[in-house]
């Protein structure tokens, strides 16, 4: 990939919540039932996109060159944006009790509170191959959903924007992975050593775990087919495969080991995954950090 190139590309396509007419005809589309059913959905949705935009922001620290670091400075910023629509779809919806920030589920939560925390520590390698995946997974099978069933002329101009957005986000990710599994066989095995023993690393893993199986678990509850995120998440592999460098990264391999787990219902993970969801929903929330700083810039506001 030419970084440069693509960030010119990103430059010329930014957007901004003013550019939304969020006061036009079609919220009346939005059924009761479906109404009922989003309002959680939407929040896991808009705090996901603020997972992805904390990976981003500690990417930048870690990248190469200081195009890439720009490019995930930008990437940080869209993250946010899209959060920020989806704020504004959800005010749009009368989901919203005045000023109010809706709270994300626990296990977005554990996640956004152990990024937040350790994420500056971890190297490229890692936040490389495991935030892609977490793009696809979630970001993927989410807003496909959305996109799928709601009318709404307002949430399917909103969400083709952030999938425009997402599809160069997972490109250059890619094109990333592609980049680091150029290097030598040892720096990257010293790399995965060094990430796995690090004990802050297991919180990670006992976050992430929980969030995909509970992000399955309100798919279906939507009554959407699960197949549709293991759908999502079989990407990650088949792009992946494309390349031999990114094939001979070791974290790579473990995350798409893990997204075989995931997808096949039968596989004795799922006790462990299950189990840690039922765990994750009894942590009293008194017990968690308070939302980062960073959380208060979230609003519903237009601007340019």
């Amino acid at each position: 990939m030419d970084f440069d190139d693509m960030l010119g590309k990103i430059k010329d396509r930014q957007w901004a919540l003013a550019d939304i007419d969020w006061d036009a005809p079609g919220a009346e589309t939005l059924t009761p039932e479906q109404h009922a059913r989003l309002k959680p959905f939407m929040a896991d949705l808009m705090w996901i996109e603020n997972v992805g935009a904390r990976g981003f922001a500690a990417m930048a620290k870690k990248a190469p060159t200081e195009t890439l670091r720009e490019i995930y400075r930008w990437f940080h910023a869209e993250e946010q944006r899209h959060a920020n629509a989806e704020l504004a779809l959800m005010r749009r919806w009368g989901m919203l009790d005045g000023d109010e920030i809706p709270q994300p589920n626990i296990n977005v939560k554990l996640v956004i509170d152990f990024l937040d925390k350790y994420s500056d520590d971890m190297s490229l390698s890692f936040l490389g191959t495991v935030i892609p995946m977490l793009e696809v997974a979630l970001d993927g099978a989410l807003v496909k959903f959305i996109m799928d069933e709601i009318d709404d002329p307002v949430c399917q101009e909103t969400f083709r924007r952030i999938n425009a957005d997402e599809s160069r986000h997972l490109a250059v990710d890619f094109a990333v992975m592609d980049v680091l599994g150029h290097a030598d066989l040892r720096k990257l095995l010293i790399d995965l050593v060094g990430g796995w023993v690090k004990p802050t690393f297991l919180i990670g893993v006992l976050s992430y775990v929980p969030l995909l199986n509970k992000m399955r678990d309100n798919i279906v509850a939507m009554g959407v087919d699960e197949q549709k995120l293991y759908t999502a998440m079989e990407r990650y592999r088949k792009v992946g495969e494309r390349s031999e460098f990114v094939r001979r990264l070791p974290m790579y391999q473990i995350v798409k080991l893990q997204a075989n787990w995931v997808v096949d219902r039968g596989h004795p993970y799922h006790l462990l995954a299950d189990a840690l969801v039922k765990i994750t929903g009894v942590i009293p929330r008194q017990l968690l950090r308070k939302d980062p700083t960073w959380s208060k810039e979230l609003t519903y506001t237009p601007a340019a």
